[in-house]
């Protein structure tokens, strides 16, 4: 969450700069209202977005590493209650809460005025008479404006064009829009600046509008200044008078080139492809395989090497195929049930028969009395438990050797746990690895590397007979 609030704000930031700077001056309003909001959705986006970067390296894991491995144990695990998180995200919920009820109160109350008061359909929108004295102003496709000035006729032709383009643009629209990011983010001020930019610049394409209708500049500018000291009460509607500044009125007169335009509008290609570049990419090394590449080029001998192909087809006594394994994940009393394989080829035999007898079949089937042998104890069933030989702070050690954390994940300063289950056969040997939860960066499979590597155990034991244990292995990180 923190690293979405801290992308998406500094996106926003600097895209809103850029608008004040390059955009906002410049008579191309329709763009400038698409740039605004179009910042606002790249902004959330870029938190989401990640565009890796792969850099091999051959020594992947650096940095000075902490670990320290749990206590072993088969309960169930618990998390701490983190009471200052709660105690925020509670705050966060009643402010929130607050404002969605303002919100809410606001749309009843102007759609309750439109119910509430006669309404004169009027160009595609609706003219709402208020008895009391307002200025025009406009949500979703009504025009609010006072009764008595409409009867009348002191409303001029220049302020119905200029609610009007409020209403056929949708300009409400994007009010509600950053309205409901300025609930989610109340504790963001950037959303209030986007806001007036938002705002100014649809007051910019009504005036623009009013300008070309009409051509009399100097008598809208005095139109719009004899309002200017009225103020409407309702923040989701587009006022009339709202920033009655100097930039208004200079923007009536200014003229911008259309090759100024375009130069403006390429500039801000490299603008967003350097925001993806600083926030979404990330340099993640891979390690060069050397030692597996070692391992694969191993020459391996006896059954190993005959069977290194071969699925074996793992069947209980009624025949119902249980499970698929390679040789290497075969238990200890899997192995003793695999048919010996065929004695070396003579001399005389020819080179394919000598490959074939080289390599074993593709599928074997296994027929095996899972009755007792393969079943799964708990601590508490167990009268010795298995452990690591030397015991378990030798297990510490091993692992506090052997684990490696990435350089990336050195660089974030990580501390927490990784949980771990795996089972420990009977001859000691580990398998069944699964992953229940880790911090990221690889820290869950760097723990069941390290786990492989491990020697056997001594089993636990019941009745002075070897059985399987399922155990449970919390392991704490922490990067210096």
């Amino acid at each position: 969450m923190i690293d979405f609030i801290i992308k998406s704000t500094l996106s926003l930031a600097v895209l809103l700069a850029v608008y004040h700077l390059l955009l906002e001056k410049e008579k191309m309003h329709q763009f400038n209202r698409f740039y605004l909001l179009f910042s606002l959705v790249f902004s959330f986006g870029i938190p989401f977005t990640t565009i890796e970067v792969i850099r091999e390296s051959a020594s992947p894991f650096m940095g000075k590493t902490s670990i320290k491995p749990g206590e072993a144990t088969m309960a169930i695990i618990e998390d701490s209650v983190s009471y200052w998180i709660i105690s925020l995200w509670a705050i966060y919920a009643i402010v929130t809460s607050a404002l969605v009820i303002r919100f809410v109160r606001n749309i009843r109350k102007l759609t309750s005025r439109i119910k509430s008061n006669p309404v004169i359909d009027y160009k595609n929108s609706k003219l709402v008479l208020l008895k009391e004295k307002t200025l025009p102003h406009t949500f979703l496709d009504a025009i609010f404006i006072n009764e008595t000035d409409y009867h009348n006729r002191k409303i001029e032709a220049e302020l119905y064009t200029h609610e009007l383009i409020h209403v056929t643009q949708k300009h409400t629209l994007d009010i509600l829009f950053i309205e409901i990011l300025k609930l989610l983010f109340w504790f963001s001020p950037i959303f209030i600046f986007y806001k007036k930019a938002i705002q100014l610049n649809h007051e910019f394409l009504a005036d623009e509008k009013v300008v070309k209708s009409y051509n009399n500049v100097p008598f809208y500018q005095n139109l719009l200044l004899s309002v200017a000291n009225a103020n409407s009460s309702y923040y989701l509607a587009s006022n009339l008078n709202y920033s009655i500044t100097k930039k208004r009125l200079i923007m009536m007169t200014k003229t911008t080139s259309a090759s100024r335009s375009m130069l403006k509008k390429l500039v801000l290609m490299p603008l967003f492809s350097g925001i993806v570049f600083l926030l979404c990419v990330k340099t993640v090394a891979q390690e060069k395989r050397t030692e597996t590449a070692i391992q694969s080029t191993a020459v391996m001998t006896g059954m190993e090497k005959y069977f290194e192909n071969t699925t074996f087809k793992i069947k209980d006594e009624n025949g119902n195929n249980t499970a698929d394994k390679k040789f290497s994940q075969l238990t200890t009393e899997e192995k003793k049930n695999i048919p010996p394989p065929p004695p070396p080829a003579t001399a005389s035999a020819n080179n394919k028969q000598l490959n074939d007898m080289a390599v074993g079949p593709k599928y074997v089937e296994l027929t095996v009395n899972n009755s007792n042998e393969d079943q799964v104890y708990k601590a508490a069933d167990l009268e010795i438990n298995p452990t690591f030989p030397g015991g378990m702070e030798a297990f510490y050690s091993f692992v506090a050797e052997n684990f490696k954390i990435s350089e990336e994940a050195t660089k974030t300063k990580l501390k927490g746990k990784v949980y771990l289950t795996f089972m420990i056969e009977k001859d000691g040997s580990l398998s069944e690895f699964r992953i229940l939860r880790d911090m990221g960066y690889g820290t869950g499979e760097e723990a069941v590397r390290v786990l492989k590597l491990s020697p056997n155990w001594i089993p636990g034991t019941i009745e002075n007979k070897a059985v399987r244990v399922q155990y449970s292995l919390p392991i704490t990180i922490q990067t210096d």
